[in-house]
């Protein structure tokens, strides 16, 4: 995975190409991925933004937004744009989850759990097993015991969404646990895995 150093020298080398090509939706697209990698929660933001603006079309593939909002804090949004990600991929437990996660800041977990929307076709071994998670089918023992045998990726998605999920619930210390664990032991060249190390430096557990 890349470094801070590069993270930085990646976000020079788009805000140059967005200099000359100051039209190209994509090219914001990149540069918020970045921005938010290095925790840059705003500027990722208003990078979607724009590309939105340019293109209309993209808004319902800016899941990274998504991310960004309920990072911002911004949650209502962040339920919204999952939702309107889902109008095009309503078997991806991942938004699925995220929209659940908005909806538990706004609201409790309680409600997001009874809002939680169906899904029956994710291949992901690791995912099925936080979905049920998050339905209230099974406990956050029995998905980390399944999902160790699922190799790093699996702990490392395991790890991720436990650790979200306590913070859903107000529980700190586990949610701590558990996402600083995901960073440091299960890295993986991966956009949730920068997440987790975001959620971690925003936290203040770094």
């Amino acid at each position: 995975m890349a470094s801070q150093t590069s993270l930085v020298d990646e976000l020079s080398w788009w805000n140059n190409f967005i200099s000359s090509h100051h039209l190209d939706p994509k090219a914001y697209i990149r540069r918020g991925t970045i921005n938010f990698k290095l925790a840059k929660i705003d500027e990722s933001i208003q990078d979607f933004d724009t590309a939105e603006k340019l293109d209309p079309t993209v808004a319902p593939y800016l899941w990274q937004r998504g991310l960004s909002f309920y990072y911002a804090e911004k949650f209502e949004e962040g339920a919204k744009q999952f939702q309107l990600d889902l109008s095009v991929n309503s078997q991806d437990v991942e938004e699925t989850v995220w929209r659940y996660l908005c909806i538990a800041r706004l609201k409790g977990a309680a409600l997001a759990r009874n809002s939680l929307l169906t899904v029956k076709n994710e291949p992901r071994f690791v995912m099925n097993w936080v979905y049920e998670l998050y339905a209230g089918n099974c406990t956050p023992e029995e998905v980390f015991a399944a999902c160790e045998k699922d190799g790093k990726r699996g702990k490392f998605y395991s790890h991720l969404y436990l650790g979200l999920y306590y913070e859903a619930e107000s529980d700190v210390e586990r949610s701590k646990d558990y996402i600083v664990k995901a960073v440091k032991e299960y890295q993986l060249d991966d956009y949730m895995w920068y997440l987790a190390k975001v959620h971690q430096q925003l936290r203040g557990w770094v």
